[in-house]
């Protein structure tokens, strides 16, 4: 379909609270389409209807090729675990930050047919959910980092930590 422009750190409409998808239009089905062409371009694993500046609360996510999920109305409804690890944000470009999040999650959501599914994510998927639902309250991770670091810091970083110093 299209590539979209993803809104950047600073773009007012990504610190606002995100809109119920009430029924599923043609229109809406062109959103989620477009999101996957700018997720995929962009080489994301996951975006938010507001990332395109769109206030409904739809979210995709791909971690591989064969794992994709459209999840509108998404709510979570258990959180267990903890994990620790680098993450990163189309919106917030050449910046990645040390985010603690949950490590099992319950999401439930409605897909593109508007059907009520549960999906039970742990690791990576967990991780995705969370970074992309607070995208639909009107929140970046970037508030949440303990540590941010531009692209050259990163790298460095990862050398040290490969090397033992």
């Amino acid at each position: 379909m299209a590539i979209r422009t993803i809104r950047e750190i600073g773009d007012p409409i990504l610190n606002k609270r995100a809109k119920e998808v009430k029924e599923m239009t043609p229109r809406m089905k062109e959103l989620i389409s477009d999101m996957y062409d700018t997720m995929r371009h962009a080489n994301g694993v996951g975006l938010a209807a507001p990332q395109v500046g769109i206030l409904k609360r739809i979210i995709v996510i791909e971690t591989d090729e064969e794992s994709s999920y459209t999840l509108i109305n998404p709510v979570i409804l258990k959180r267990e675990g903890e994990q620790r690890g680098y993450e990163g944000c189309l919106s917030v470009p050449g910046k990645t930050g040390i985010v603690t999040r949950p490590n099992q999650v319950v999401c439930e959501a409605l897909n593109e047919r508007m059907e009520r599914c549960t999906i039970e994510a742990e690791g990576l998927l967990a991780r995705c959910i969370c970074h992309e639902m607070d995208h639909l309250e009107g929140h970046l991770y970037t508030e949440i980092a303990e540590e941010l670091m531009d692209n050259e810091e990163l790298e460095e970083s990862r050398e040290n930590t490969e090397s033992g110093t």
